[in-house]
């Protein structure tokens, strides 16, 4: 079959379409003719050897594939260890989840790892409660575009889309955002008081890493909650937290990783479900952005990379 194999680390350039043996079904996992297969910013980490969990070279890149088993079903399923940029792959028989009819394998494919995402650090980590105020960062992309909606569905008050292009904050604000402002860290703070009617915010949602992470503490209200889910801008400097300084305005800090909390009890079937039935049901708006054919999955990860993307991109094998 046909597929993308990483033979060594390195930038989108190692993206080679390869030749390679078929998967196998077995006892536990089944096989999936993929109809489409995610792109993620943890695929360019564990291309160029960055990631937390660095695989063993050559790789298949990709970790999630949305197809058909032989017996006809559509599926959705992670595949952590890789092999979702292919024609076929094989995926635990557990983690399938069938995917209704009604939602396109670009939207379900931005459910997965994206959606769960969102679903997590603003239920799990962040805790929101109704009535509450969220400042999401990045907004337009895969994960801040569906916590904007979700944050909105799930009882916030007030939601703040944050964004680095004009275009990128009318889209937050087309999703239900009731402002936008500028993440450029000069002028952050002010931008997000005046867009929240002068006051800190509750909860803040960040993934770019960074100084945007001090600039985001700057912003919380007392008893308010960063959770940090990634650090998608590269940036070598990690913030020190100081806990003194925290302790000031009864602050929590916090990390989210997907992989690990898929393993704790209803983590992964149920909040997959319901996110898929929002989308069904037309309350849910996943993003779908550029779709890639397998062969130029080498572009599809110069494009995310040099941030000219929104929503989730999808490879066609």
């Amino acid at each position: 079959m046909r597929a993308i194999q990483v033979s060594r680390f390195g930038g989108p350039e190692v993206l080679v379409l390869s030749e390679v043996p078929a998967p196998v079904a077995s006892a536990d996992r089944l096989l999936v003719e993929v109809a489409a297969a995610g792109v993620n910013y943890a695929d360019t980490h564990r291309t160029d050897g960055t990631y937390r969990a660095t695989p063993k070279l050559p790789f298949i890149p990709g970790t999630e594939v949305v197809g058909r088993t032989p017996d006809g079903r559509r599926v959705l399923a992670p595949i952590f260890e890789g092999g979702g940029y292919a024609e076929a792959a094989v995926i635990s028989a557990a983690d399938a989840v069938e995917v209704p009819e009604q939602v396109g394998d670009g939207e379900a494919l931005t459910l997965l790892v994206q959606g769960l995402t969102a679903w997590h650090v603003l239920r799990s980590s962040a805790r929101l409660l109704p009535g509450e105020s969220v400042l999401v960062n990045a907004a337009a992309g895969g994960v801040g575009s569906l916590a904007v909606q979700l944050a909105r569905h799930f009882g916030a008050a007030r939601v703040i889309a944050a964004a680095s292009t004009a275009a990128k904050r009318d889209l937050a604000i087309s999703l239900g955002a009731d402002a936008a402002v500028d993440s450029d860290v000069q002028g952050y703070r002010e931008r997000v008081l005046a867009a929240n009617e002068g006051r800190p915010v509750d909860v803040v949602l960040e993934s770019t890493g960074g100084p945007a992470v001090e600039a985001a503490l700057g912003v919380l209200a007392g008893f308010g909650r960063l959770i940090s889910y990634g650090n998608a801008g590269r940036h070598e400097h990690r913030p020190q937290i100081d806990p003194s300084a925290l302790a000031d305005g009864n602050l929590i800090v916090g990390g989210f990783w997907l992989r690990p909390a898929l393993e704790l009890p209803g983590a992964y079937r149920e909040p997959l479900t319901e996110l898929l039935e929002l989308t069904a049901t037309g309350v849910l708006r996943p993003l779908v952005g550029a779709e890639y054919a397998l062969a130029d999955a080498r572009k599809a990860h110069e494009d995310l990379l040099a941030r000219r993307t929104t929503g989730k991109l999808v490879l066609r094998p």
